[in-house]
């Protein structure tokens, strides 16, 4: 790949974000009524590939559920507000009214409340009692310290996301969790993330993990460039993993790692492009957090936002624009790509001629800035 020289002593490759890129269509249609949307991962079917982040703003055990119903999977947070707080509408609420110079310190003061490991216990179950695939999101920090209740109580499928995770942590104070023995000795699949690069990827793919999380789970909340320098340019960097997961499917001898953009998608179309790009599953946030049935009552945050002394994302209005069902499955009201996303999908691998996810994997992409 051409590189562009920064200055004498630096080089820099050159990369591209979704809206930079643009789907190219094949010599042949299909109907949108005869593609298949269909996503798996390990022994789980969905009957699309958008996953509900764990934001608070997006994910509560009821809208978990409610999500699952749609068809998809959804993440709830094991460590925001849902297992630190009984009740949470009331820091929801105020939130959600707090002004923008102070919503920081809500924020913080929010997540200042310890995880109730109990409460933990008790949502895992409620989801789990709702007959759905269960889902829950933990940080690397606090997996070693809670993964046994999260067992314990019945996740299906356990995630550990956090802006950036290695396989190969380094720490002085304390022992980094052990990813690979971590994988090895649980009973569910493990979805790990997020990372940037094809060695990164190729890493976490090494240790075991069934998905690997692309991006750095901030997206239109994140403050992470700002605050820390870290951009992850999502078309490239989805491109580079899915690289890494052809190499290490012959490298196994047939062990397929599921890819799953996190971040970056601000509009229907953004999904096809990231499956396009080599995405399996596209993990979205603002985009549900705009239903009227969403937490986070019109505004949308990441968990970076309460951090103790770094915060990294701020609360964002979104206007409410539909249910979730509208949001996902339509009627659209609106020609602005916020309604209706797995139709739009459909759309999209009609249009190019593809008839599943993986064909549409191969479409020609063209760079349209």
């Amino acid at each position: 790949m051409t590189e562009i020289e920064i200055g004498r002593g630096k080089r820099a490759r050159e990369a591209f974000d979704f809206d930079q890129i643009a789907l190219v269509p094949s010599r042949r249609t299909r109907d949108p009524e005869e593609v298949s949307t269909n996503w798996r991962i390990d022994a789980f079917d969905f009957a699309h590939p958008v996953i509900a982040a764990p934001n608070d703003s997006v994910v509560s055990p009821e809208t978990a559920i409610s999500l699952s119903k749609l068809g998809g999977l959804a993440v709830l947070n094991l460590e925001g507000l849902w297992t630190r707080h009984e009740n949470p509408e009331k820091v929801l609420e105020k939130i959600s009214k707090a002004s923008p110079d102070q919503v920081t310190q809500v924020l913080q003061e929010a997540y200042a409340a310890e995880i109730i490991p109990q409460l933990l216990v008790e949502r895992v179950k409620q989801l789990r009692s709702a007959g759905i695939v269960t889902a829950g999101a933990l940080s690397p920090r606090l997996t070693a310290k809670y993964f046994k209740e999260v067992i314990g109580a019945g996740v299906d499928l356990f995630i550990i996301r956090g802006s950036t995770v290695s396989a190969e942590h380094v720490a002085t104070i304390g022992e980094p969790l052990n990813l690979k023995k971590f994988i090895y000795e649980l009973e569910v699949p493990v979805i790990v993330g997020g990372c940037a690069t094809y060695q990164a990827a190729l890493h976490l793919m090494r240790a075991g993990a069934a998905g690997v999380l692309v991006g750095f789970g901030g997206g239109s909340s994140g403050t992470t460039k700002s605050v820390l320098g870290v951009k992850v340019p999502m078309a490239t960097a989805v491109a580079d993993v899915a690289a890494a997961r052809r190499d290490y499917l012959d490298e196994s001898g047939g062990r397929y790692t599921q890819v799953i953009s996190d971040g970056g998608v601000h509009s229907t179309g953004d999904i096809a492009k990231a499956i396009a790009c080599g995405a399996d599953a596209v993990m979205v946030g603002s985009m549900l957090a705009k239903a009227t049935e969403a937490p986070g009552r019109g505004y949308h945050w990441g968990v970076e936002g309460g951090h103790p002394t770094l915060p990294r994302a701020s609360t964002i209005h979104v206007d409410s624009v539909g249910s979730f069902s509208e949001i996902l499955q339509g009627p659209a009201i609106s020609a602005n790509g916020s309604m209706n996303a797995i139709g739009a999908l459909r759309r999209s691998m009609a249009t190019c001629g593809y008839s599943d996810i993986k064909e549409l994997q191969r479409v020609e992409i063209v760079v349209s800035q």
